[in-house]
């Protein structure tokens, strides 16, 4: 065979190879090729976003802290205010009821005391009575002498 010949019909299936890669087989690489390029960017963008939305809600997160720290802050100052008035308030009410039981009691006191008191004019009363009745060497009638008695009462106050 000719050596021309060979290198023609090698060129014309050489061709024809070309055609039939550049026609059937190219495309649906290169479409391949363009999909997972695509699908690879918008996984990178995505992941992009992903990074972005994370970053923020990660500030969202502090300030909600931060806010939430304030609240705790603002709550326990408060609880501190309401337990500072009603300490007082229960002092205030202690106070009083010290005060009231004091009166009360003070005021026992002087009727136990002008009780006493009394008791102690009517025994002297009637040893005064006894005394006068010994010293007079007869009996003397304390319903009789009512009045003396009362007088007696009177004066010993």
């Amino acid at each position: 065979m000719n050596i021309n010949a060979t290198l023609i019909i090698q060129i014309v299936v050489f061709i024809i190879l070309w055609w039939f890669t550049a026609r059937f087989v190219w495309p649906p690489i290169t479409k391949a090729l363009d999909e997972r390029s695509r699908r690879i960017s918008d996984g990178l963008a995505a992941a992009d976003r992903a990074k972005a939305d994370l970053a923020a809600a990660e500030l969202r997160v502090q300030e909600e802290i931060k806010n939430a720290r304030a609240g705790a802050a603002e709550l326990r100052t408060v609880a501190e205010r309401q337990a500072a008035v009603l300490m007082e308030q229960a002092r205030a009410d202690a106070s009083r009821i010290v005060a009231e039981a004091r009166k009360a009691a003070e005021a026992e006191a002087d009727l136990a005391a002008q009780r006493v008191k009394d008791q102690l004019r009517e025994e002297v009363a009637q040893l005064a009575v006894a005394g006068a009745a010994r010293i007079l060497r007869r009996e003397v009638d304390a319903r009789a002498h009512a009045q003396l008695l009362a007088d007696l009462k009177t004066e010993l106050r």
